[in-house]
């Protein structure tokens, strides 16, 4: 009987806690950094884009590939307005085709025609805009994004 009273008692017992690791790092070493050089240490830790700057160290001790991230934040700033442009001409789209089709069946066919004609007349200018839009942002890509693919 106690036997089994044991057994139940060490099957109830479960371990809590993280599960012990494999090959701990327990080495520790310290090094002392003057101000200008712990400002560039930090620039490169945060170039770097790693979260645990033990783990950049050793990277950087054991030659590791370093990888660095450099955020361009003109280029951000860019991608996000034609991102809203994109957004804006979307709805663009959506109103024309209603405007064509309201005109078509709440006016006469000479009066149609000549909203019809304004109406291009706006969508040439909007034409216009777009091309100009393509020609700067072609413009950008050459002068900023390729230069980075580059290095």
């Amino acid at each position: 009987m106690d036997l089994i009273m044991e057994e139940m008692n060490r099957k109830k017992i479960k371990k809590t806690g993280r599960k012990p690791k494999i090959d701990p790092a327990v080495h520790r070493y310290s090094f002392n950094l003057n101000d200008e050089d712990n400002a560039k240490f930090l620039a490169l830790f945060d170039q770097s884009g790693m979260n645990v700057m033990a783990h950049f160290i050793t990277a950087c001790i054991f030659q590791k590939t370093v990888k660095t991230v450099k955020i361009d934040m003109n280029a951000v700033e860019y991608h996000a307005g034609l991102t809203n442009f994109f957004g804006q001409f979307r709805g663009i789209a959506t109103n024309y085709n209603q405007i064509v089709k309201l005109l078509n069946t709440n006016f006469s066919e000479k009066k149609a025609l000549a909203y019809l004609y304004k109406l291009e007349k706006q969508t040439i200018e909007l034409v216009k805009v777009t091309k100009e839009i393509i020609r700067l942002t072609q413009e950008f890509e050459k002068k900023y994004l390729n230069k980075e693919q580059e290095k």
